[in-house]
């Protein structure tokens, strides 16, 4: 991964030098997947007639946005998860911008305070059950997941997954470290397998009997719903049911897809152009329909998909505070054995 983002990069940067501030052009490092981010961009140059050269990489943006400095060609970052984003900042990554329009479209919670990133779309992470095994009624919160009853039942990513990570830094926020510990001891402890592979495998294990829950974010089991082309996943996604935690509490918790402009911007205006465009009314009926996420703009609909899961109650917490907590988080899952 780390060859080919530094030949992907390579090439941006050739095909960008002496041309790194053109009037119609946003250079975007992301670590979005291409088959998700692609038809939004698309419809950002169709509607703009600024060309966005992009570098797609999983791994690594943080790391080479820092050994190129100044000289990174990157105008903007597109992010998947706010985790990344809160890095990119205290790396000093991100610089600052003034928004009327992104202010209006994105709520407070889901903004850094100091207009350094501002979040794209939301995605939720609920309980997925066996729909056959798992009566709903005996679910209730994230913390009830560290009860007995669940040993070898649930499945879920790795300690080195963003997602868990962010997810356990909204609970220290929320709860202090010392009883999200005992509850992360617990938690391992009713683990059906070693964590691995990402959250489709995790439900496809669910659906295939090696666990009964698991946590998963929603686009991914609306992804297997609806993918015309996997019928293995489909047929599994059939199987399974959303359980919506926390609900007479805090709520779900909830991060988003994000992006910001780079410290090293060439293309500056162009780059807040192009977050502007992310977060208006098209992009976000996009982000529904192509990459089943919901929207982050308050009044523009969920995909009928996403829908179907129903209504629920998001965790309130302003994402610019998981920072406070990440490494914290990192080292508490680390001490509980979660792996």
């Amino acid at each position: 991964m780390k060859i080919a983002l530094s030949a992907a990069i390579a090439a941006l940067s050739l095909a960008t030098a002496g041309a790194a501030a053109a009037a119609e052009d946003v250079n975007i490092y992301t670590t979005r997947q291409e088959v998700l981010i692609r038809p939004l961009l698309d419809r950002f140059e169709a509607a703009t007639g600024i060309a966005a050269h992009v570098v797609f990489a999983k791994e690594g943006v943080i790391e080479r946005l820092k050994s190129e400095g100044a000289n990174s060609p990157a105008d903007a970052i597109l992010t998947a998860d706010v985790g990344i984003l809160l890095q990119a900042k205290a790396e000093g990554l991100l610089q600052a911008i003034e928004s009327d329009t992104l202010n209006a479209a994105v709520p407070a919670r889901y903004r850094d305070p100091e207009g350094e990133w501002y979040g794209l779309s939301l995605r939720a992470r609920p309980i997925v059950y066996a729909a056959e095994r798992v009566d709903p009624a005996e679910l209730s919160t994230y913390e009830d997941l560290a009860d007995p009853k669940w040993r070898g039942r649930i499945c879920i990513r790795s300690s080195s997954n963003v997602y868990n990570q962010s997810m356990v830094a909204a609970m220290i926020a929320a709860r202090g470290a010392d009883a999200v510990e005992a509850w992360a001891k617990g938690f391992v402890a009713n683990f059906a397998r070693t964590p691995s592979g990402g959250d489709r495998d995790q439900i496809m294990a669910v659906a295939a009997g090696e666990c009964d829950i698991a946590i998963a974010n929603t686009y991914y089991l609306a992804g297997m719903l609806t993918d015309a082309d996997k019928p293995e996943q489909r047929a599994a996604a059939g199987k399974v049911a959303v359980f919506w935690p926390d609900q007479d509490g805090r709520g779900v918790h909830v991060n988003i897809s994000g992006g910001g402009v780079a410290r090293s911007a060439g293309n500056r205006d162009n780059a807040i152009r192009l977050l502007e465009f992310l977060a208006g009314d098209e992009a976000q009926r996009l982000y529904a329909e192509a990459v089943n996420e919901y929207p982050v703009k308050p009044g523009v609909p969920a995909s009928e998909t996403v829908a179907g899961f129903g209504a629920f109650k998001a965790d309130e917490l302003e994402l610019a505070r998981i920072g406070e907590h990440s490494a914290e988080a990192v080292r508490l899952m680390d001490r509980a054995g979660w792996r």
